[in-house]
């Protein structure tokens, strides 16, 4: 019983067999053409690389000589004056100063003195009548401050009497100028004062006094 070839599959290796006979053929031949021509003659080509010569010419810049400079002129020799208007008996005037006849100075300006503040040790401190919260009470906001929404503390120091009186003044921590230190003061001297004591007896003495200024 014979089997049927495929006409396809008999074309498919015919192709393969020619390609592989084209490449035998094709090794074969390079084969013999590098053994025929082994050794071959090559010249060798020499190239000639002309390197011009630059010639640099030492050129030095033109040099400008300075001037030296001018020598200072030769004092002036006085010369006898030959006119005869001019007496011989001439004398200068002595020109001393006598500095008795001088004016004294002016004193100098008298420096108004600072307040001192002495401090004078107490028992008790003096106290506004009504506390410290009658001073709070009696605050005027200035109008100024309230509008431009000024707030803060103002420090006073006071010199409250034996008497109970208020008898200086004194901003050591202001708020700006809106009238709030005025206010402040205003305000401590509105109410009265217990005076300090020492031992029981009144005394005078410096305090410092805050005063609270804020926008409810």
């Amino acid at each position: 019983m014979r089997t049927k070839i495929n006409p396809k599959m008999d074309l498919r290796i015919r192709y393969k067999r020619v390609i592989q006979f084209a490449l035998a053929f094709s090794l074969l031949l390079c084969i013999i053409i590098f053994q025929a021509f082994k050794k071959f003659d090559h010249k060798k080509i020499e190239r000639k690389i002309e390197i011009n010569k630059i010639e640099v010419n030492n050129i030095t810049p033109p040099t400008s000589q300075e001037k030296p400079p001018v020598p200072p002129s030769r004092p002036v020799i006085p010369i006898e004056s030959e006119s005869e208007d001019i007496p011989d008996n001439v004398t200068i005037e002595d020109t001393d100063l006598n500095l008795s006849e001088m004016p004294e100075p002016p004193p100098p300006p008298e420096v108004e003195k600072a307040d001192e503040i002495i401090f004078i040790p107490y028992d008790e401190e003096p106290r506004p009548l009504g506390g410290f919260k009658a001073i709070q009470d009696n605050l005027v906001y200035p109008e100024l401050a309230r509008k431009a929404g000024v707030q803060g503390k103002v420090v006073v120091q006071v010199q409250i009497s034996a008497k109970g009186e208020v008898i200086k003044t004194k901003v050591i921590v202001p708020l700006g100028n809106s009238g709030c230190n005025e206010a402040a003061v205003a305000a401590i001297k509105s109410v009265k004062w217990e005076p300090a004591k020492q031992r029981d007896k009144p005394v005078t003495v410096w305090i410092s006094i805050p005063i609270w200024f804020r926008l409810n």
